[in-house]
C-alpha cells in the first residue's frame, strides 16, 4: 500500500480485500474441484483393474475352449484314419486267407 494511505480510510485497502476474499473462494472451488477429479481418476483406476482382471480370465477361458475346439476337430480324422485302417487290414486278411486257401476262383 501506499506510505501516505491512512489506514482506516485506504481507497486501495478495499480491492486489495476484495481480491483476497475472491482468491480465497477460487482456491477453496478448485481444492474442491482437485478432490473430485482425484476421486473419479482413482475409481476409474480401480475399474480398470477389474477390467484387466475379467479380460485375463477370459483369455484364459478363451484358450482352453480354442484347445477342447481342437481336439474335437482331428477326433473325426482320427475316426476317419483308423477306419480306414480296419478296411485295410480287414482287405488283407481276406486276401491273405484268400491265397492261404489256395486261390480258389482263379482256375
Amino acid at each position: 500500500m501506499y506510505d501516505n494511505c491512512n489506514p482506516g480510510d485506504c481507497p486501495v485497502s478495499a480491492r486489495v480485500d476484495a481480491l483476497e476474499n475472491e482468491f480465497d473462494r477460487y482456491r477453496g472451488n478448485s481444492s474442491e474441484t482437485h478432490r473430485k477429479m482425484f476421486e473419479r481418476i482413482g475409481a476409474l483406476e480401480q475399474s480398470g483393474a477389474i477390467l484387466r482382471t475379467k479380460l485375463d480370465g477370459m483369455d484364459e477361458k478363451l484358450d482352453g475352449i480354442a484347445e477342447k475346439v481342437n481336439v474335437l476337430s482331428e477326433k473325426p480324422g482320427k475316426r476317419w484314419e483308423s477306419l480306414v485302417g480296419y478296411a485295410l487290414s480287414a482287405l488283407v486278411g481276406a486276401f491273405v486267407l484268400w491265397m492261404a486257401s489256395g486261390m480258389p476262383g482263379v482256375r
